[in-house]
């Protein structure tokens, strides 16, 4: 459905009708006297957009040939060699850049371009509504006591928060939102594994700073990669404050509920380059950053920020672990 969103956007206008392959995401059922019976999401699409659907006979490619040629075109001229794309959103983005110019060529037996033949057609086409549909699949769920929702054979993370909370859940091609009551709580990417489980790491710091010696068992925490300043800033909390310093660091991750890593990173490396080793000076040089002010931050007043001071060893020191010589 996401693809009539966007190629009624591309065209800026809808189609009097479009003709169809008999699919399973269009089509639940073929009736003995032909009559298709639409699936409730294409039904909506119907509604919202107001075009006609046709359909071409089943197994017969031949009733709309020009689209499987088409379809073969954009295949060999716009995906060999294989794109390398970082997203979907990209992907489509290349795909756009080759339709657009694609319109400025002109085909054999034919005095004007793709681009001009086509604006009769837009002509005909029907304005746009208000408001694009929403091509998503709507389901409703509640969170298990692993702070989990299932969806499709597969479960999402949500906040600690919303255990045993009703929610409801949006499913689009490419990710997956779910809210609880008017308020969106968790977003992930689209899973289409089966029976698999996708964690948001930051959806479960609040359990594991109550309980910390979960940290490094966690399994939400497992696979996420974090940038090697977090680590060394965590060994230097522990080593100075133990249990304490590995609860701040937790906090220091709680604040990716309110930031983005980017901003985190930043603070966390200038908060290492100063030597203010703690959550609220992370804290303070990340805000500083949001509102673009210097910070003010003087680790003399801050007596639970402890600079490190390293002196020189002097062989004499360790005199006095020697014994007594008898005279």
């Amino acid at each position: 459905m996401g693809g009539h969103v966007h190629a009624f956007a591309f065209f800026g206008g809808v189609p009097q009708s479009v003709l169809y392959d008999n699919d399973r995401c269009l089509v639940s059922k073929i009736q003995p006297d032909g009559r298709r019976v639409r699936a409730t999401l294409f039904s909506g699409l119907l509604s919202h957009y107001l075009f006609r659907d046709r359909y071409g006979r089943p197994g017969k490619g031949n009733d709309k040939g020009n689209v499987e040629g088409m379809v073969g075109y954009a295949r060999r001229n716009h995906m060999v060699p294989i794109p390398h794309v970082p997203d979907w959103e990209s992907f489509n983005t290349h795909l756009e850049e080759q339709c657009r110019a694609r319109q400025n060529d002109i085909l054999r037996g034919h005095t004007e371009t793709i681009g001009a033949r086509l604006q009769p057609d837009l002509a005909e086409m029907r304005p746009l509504p208000a408001a694009p549909f929403e091509t998503c699949a709507q389901a409703n769920g509640r969170v298990s006591s692993q702070s989990l929702v299932r969806y499709d054979s597969n479960d999402y993370s949500v906040p600690v928060a919303y255990g045993h909370q009703d929610v409801w859940v949006r499913a689009y091609v490419d990710r997956g939102v779910i809210g609880c009551r008017g308020d969106v709580i968790a977003r992930h990417p689209r899973c289409y594994a089966r029976e698999d489980m996708v964690f948001d790491p930051i959806h479960y710091l609040p359990l594991i700073e109550r309980k910390i010696n979960a940290l490094d068992q966690a399994a939400p925490l497992a696979e996420w990669i974090l940038p090697e300043e977090f680590d060394t800033l965590r060994r230097l909390m522990e080593a100075r404050m133990l249990k304490i310093g590995r609860r701040e660091y937790v906090q220091v991750l709680r604040l990716l509920e309110d930031f983005g890593m980017e901003e985190l990173h930043a603070a966390v490396k200038q908060a290492l380059k100063m030597g203010a080793v703690g959550f609220d000076a992370v804290k303070h040089l990340v805000l500083c950053q949001v509102e673009k002010r210097p910070p003010r931050l003087d680790l003399d007043v801050y007596p639970y920020l402890p600079r490190a001071r390293v002196e020189k060893t002097s062989a004499a020191s360790y005199m006095s672990l020697m014994p007594e010589t008898a005279e």
